[in-house]
């Protein structure tokens, strides 16, 4: 039953409404049991960045499948169409052992974004480094074939589905590297503008007191300024700049506005937000920078977006952990603690 499937999902999963009913059916068969399970254990059904025990655990997932079959590659594995010899055997193998579960065991998320994980970290077309200059030009050329049929053209390229479809958006047009014209920013503001009116009309039209305002700013809650945007779709309504400047910029005009241009990360001020943030993340005792809520240290340094906490963070290890891409995070987080902490309270 479609409807009782929906319902019983909605508890675990919030936005369930948006998702198909094609999507409903297989995580119903898929899903729905895990996630029962994960409950009577007290454990929550988990969303975004993947942790490094995840990650561990699909690893091992994927070992352990390929020893009971005899696969002989996660490529194959999860890139079956790439064997089309194999691809019978394959299917057959997967069905008769019960890949779906057994790639999902211990870990309490959709099985949809498990597989589509594991198939991002066994994928050796991920790791290719730069493209050249002639691959750029293959790409432009297999995208003026094919369109947007990034599955084709990462077969064509033997590059990542993802890969082809971000560098395809980064060198489709003349990107200007420079300072942002007002032209440009005003562009900006329009395009963000656009998508956040449309995507509040259709997901939360509640939290927006008018839709009918055309020359003043839109007035909606401040949680949903900090959510994720297409940005691939505002970078082709600026027209002249990479999604990721977009975003970029978006975060600076925000920031800007809310704090109303005040410097909260500069002089005594800046030092008490570091020293505030240190202690914070010590609290915590994540063992991975994907198990902090960053939204919520933001008050650590003013009415910011996480994602300005997380660059400030990002600058902070890098400017005083020595080595700190050798180090774990738990083990970047003790360092600042013990040795930076003293220094900075000091400073204060």
């Amino acid at each position: 039953d479609l409807d009782t499937a929906r319902q019983e999902l909605e508890e675990f999963i919030p936005h369930v409404k948006n998702i198909s009913d094609s999507s409903i059916k297989k995580m119903a068969g898929r899903d729905l049991m895990r996630f029962k399970e994960f409950k009577k254990q007290g454990i929550a059904v988990r969303f975004g960045k993947f942790t490094r025990k995840e990650n561990k655990q699909i690893q091992k997932n994927v070992e352990d499948f390929l020893s009971l079959t005899g696969i002989d590659s996660a490529e194959k594995l999860l890139f079956t169409s790439r064997f089309p010899e194999d691809k019978g055997t394959i299917h057959r193998l997967k069905t008769e052992h019960h890949f779906c579960e057994k790639i999902s065991e211990g870990i309490p998320r959709p099985w949809r974004l498990i597989y589509y994980r594991a198939r991002k970290m066994f994928d050796p077309n991920n790791y290719k480094g730069r493209y050249t200059n002639e691959e750029k030009e293959k790409l432009k050329k297999y995208q003026a074939l094919h369109g947007n049929d990034w599955k084709k053209i990462s077969e064509l390229m033997s590059r990542s589905n993802l890969s082809v479809a971000m560098k395809f958006s980064e060198i489709k047009s003349a990107i200007n590297y420079g300072p942002w014209t007002e032209e440009e920013t005003q562009k900006l503001m329009n395009a963000v503008k656009e998508v956040m009116r449309r995507k509040l009309r259709t997901e939360a039209a509640s939290s927006l007191f008018s839709l009918d305002q055309s020359d003043t700013d839109l007035w909606i809650d401040r949680e949903q300024l900090y959510q994720p945007l297409p940005w691939t779709e505002i970078e082709t309504k600026v027209g002249s700049r990479y999604w990721r400047q977009c975003k970029q910029k978006w975060n600076s005009i925000l920031i800007s506005k809310l704090t109303r241009g005040q410097q909260l990360y500069r002089g005594t001020n800046g030092l008490k937000a570091k020293i505030n943030l240190i202690k914070r993340l010590y609290e915590t005792k994540a063992e991975d920078a994907s198990e902090v809520n960053w939204d919520e240290l933001s008050e650590v340094i003013g009415d910011v977006p996480g994602s300005y906490v997380q660059s400030k963070f990002y600058k902070l290890k890098v400017t005083s952990v020595p080595l700190w891409k050798r180090k774990t995070f738990s083990e970047i987080i003790d360092y600042l603690y013990e040795k930076k902490l003293p220094e900075l309270e000091e400073k204060l």
